[in-house]
């Protein structure tokens, strides 16, 4: 019981973010917790120390990286660049193949903006988080160089 609210304190503290939001890193270090500390939950080594511990190292090592991701270099590094899917009307099968989506997704995500043909779409993204944008055909493109990460609640 105090491993687990050791790290729901722990999470809460370091992870501001919600969990739709979490980027690869943050998913991978809550993998590596789950499987650090529960030898210390069920296992012979009942150890609460040993698994304070490994919680604070691995929100320590995932503080440090999620602050490395804030230069630009190792955010390129850690996080992938989104993929232009559906151009002017017509499915880029070569990037569908590369990045492992079907037309049944796309169509999945075009029928979620509204949009009943891939002839209605000008531009079908598949963004860094996995999630599909949609620009129909009747709108104009406007490009921005602002990321937005997540919004901090004061």
């Amino acid at each position: 019981m105090a491993i687990y609210l050791a790290l729901l304190i722990g999470l809460r503290l370091f992870g501001k973010r919600e969990v739709g939001q979490f980027t690869l890193f943050d998913l991978v270090m809550v993998l590596l917790i789950a499987n650090a500390v529960q030898p210390s939950m069920t296992g012979p080594d009942a150890s609460l120390l040993g698994g304070l511990i490994i919680i604070a190292a691995l929100l320590g090592v995932n503080l440090v990286v999620a602050r490395l991701d804030k230069n630009g270099f190792f955010h390129r590094l850690l996080s992938p660049a989104p993929s232009v899917i559906i151009h002017n009307g017509q499915y880029i099968d070569r990037n569908l193949r590369r990045e492992g989506v079907d037309r049944d997704e796309c169509e999945m995500a075009m029928r979620e903006h509204g949009f009943h043909d891939v002839k209605e779409v000008k531009l079908g993204v598949l963004e860094s988080d996995g999630s599909i944008s949609i620009v129909p055909e009747s709108s104009t493109v406007h490009k921005s160089r602002r990321t937005v990460r997540y919004v901090r609640h004061n």
